[in-house]
């Protein structure tokens, strides 16, 4: 870590009172993770049903994402980031507002909704604007912060905040929930969403917006913005988050059921406490170790062992099995998520940074939306199990794509994604 030597005292304190604001943001949004599935399930939601609450979240995410970002473009990273924590402390008081609520029918003709679970989708897709805000405005003002030669070891560090959060956070959500009542762990991820935003106003920005070159993202506004997704620099990550973000979606959503499915005891948070160690060992070496032999490498090698992660899940009928699942797994997305963002922060201006890693994700947000209702539907058919494989056949057709397309031509795709190859879409 000998890169934070070369920054003045004030700069350091500045990335780690950032970093405490992320920590918080990831502890408070997964410890979540282990009892919102089980949650609505105890309010009558069938496995449909689950997934189409928690998908909700990704929808939110979704249509909040190109304001977020063109914000952060526009007002700056730190008010974005503030957005995404304030969206963390209110989302559990929605939660705990529902369940107190009587039985709410909505007839409409012949069809009768839920309406707890209506409001549940609701809440749970202001949840969704927390990625949508905090992600964005987090990496952007890392990648301004960092000097080019060392963009990767820097962003890697920084990463830390996920796979830390991820331990924690689950961990103390599934005690909380298995040792007192849904009730605490509302009010606990509450309490981490305020003392991030405490931390969030502390921190110094050093991004100035300016008035963008005539042409520009910035300048052409909302048809430019998406039109920029199909752009070769953002099109092939993009299509690859896709069939990442099914996968994750798969796993952020059915494992607490899955895991009941199989009739194990086992506190589920641990597989995620399991996925955010490993995830945590891998951000320490493949961040430096991408500014000197190209991000390629580590997202082929990323994206093969996120495929053997769902294999491993599929095929799990032991608790070590579903732990080695989440080894894996947060292995593979250890080094796929900060390596993405460090690619997109080659290939971008700072004036544009905002939008271009919204866009990226993009692809990751719809995955996640899809898997609930989708692959929810399939559960109901095929069970937990068979879904499991379902993601692992996705992700590793995501590594075929990048592997064959991610540069200008086949040629130079291979040489990036497998050997020492340069982006040819790095901005110089």
């Amino acid at each position: 870590m000998s890169v934070f030597s070369s920054f003045n005292p004030a700069l350091r304190l500045n990335l780690m009172v950032l970093f405490a604001a992320g920590l918080c943001f990831w502890a408070g949004l997964a410890g979540l993770l282990p009892a919102l599935p089980v949650f609505i399930e105890s309010l009558g939601a069938s496995g449909q049903q689950i997934g189409l609450v928690m998908g909700s979240f990704a929808l939110g995410l979704l249509l909040a994402r190109p304001t977020l970002s063109r914000l952060a473009d526009q007002r700056g990273r730190k008010l974005v980031l503030m957005i995404g924590l304030v969206a963390i402390a209110v989302s559990p008081i929605g939660y705990g507002i529902v369940q107190q609520l009587p039985p709410l029918p909505l007839v409409l003709g012949s069809i009768t909704l839920d309406g707890k679970l209506l409001l549940l989708s609701a809440t749970r897709a202001f949840h969704g604007i927390s990625i949508a805000a905090f992600m964005t405005a987090y990496n952007a003002l890392i990648a301004d912060l960092s000097p080019p030669q060392n963009r990767g070891e820097l962003i890697g560090y920084m990463s830390l905040v996920n796979p830390v959060g991820m331990a924690l956070g689950p961990a103390l959500g599934g005690f909380l929930m298995g040792s007192l009542s849904f009730e605490w762990v509302f009010g606990v991820m509450t309490m981490l969403g305020l003392i991030g935003l405490g931390f969030a106003s502390q921190v110094k920005e050093t991004y100035e917006p300016i008035a963008a070159p005539a042409g520009s993202l910035n300048a052409k506004g909302k048809a430019a913005f998406w039109s920029l997704l199909f752009t070769p620099r953002i099109r092939i990550p993009a299509v690859m988050l896709l069939l990442v973000g099914l996968a994750f979606g798969t796993l952020s959503t059915f494992v607490p059921l899955y895991v009941r499915e199989a009739g194990l005891t086992l506190n589920v948070g641990f597989i995620y406490t399991a996925s955010a160690m490993s995830s945590f060992i891998t951000r320490f070496v493949v961040g430096r170790a991408s500014d000197r032999y190209g991000r390629g490498r580590f997202i082929t090698l990323s994206l093969a062992c996120y495929g053997v992660a769902m294999g491993l899940l599929w095929s799990a009928t032991s608790a070590p099995m579903f732990l080695l699942g989440g080894l894996v797994q947060g292995a593979a997305a250890g080094t796929l998520i900060p390596m993405v963002a460090a690619l997109m922060a080659d290939r971008s201006e700072a004036h544009e940074r905002g939008r271009v890693f919204g866009l990226c994700m993009v692809g990751f947000d719809v995955g996640i939306a899809l898997a609930g209702p989708v692959l929810g539907s399939m559960a109901d058919v095929i069970g937990y199990r068979g879904i499991f494989g379902l993601a692992s056949v996705m992700v590793f057709l995501g590594l075929g794509i990048f592997v064959t397309t991610c540069s200008k031509d086949l040629a130079h795709s291979l040489r990036f994604a497998l050997s020492h190859g340069r982006d040819v879409y790095a901005v110089k």
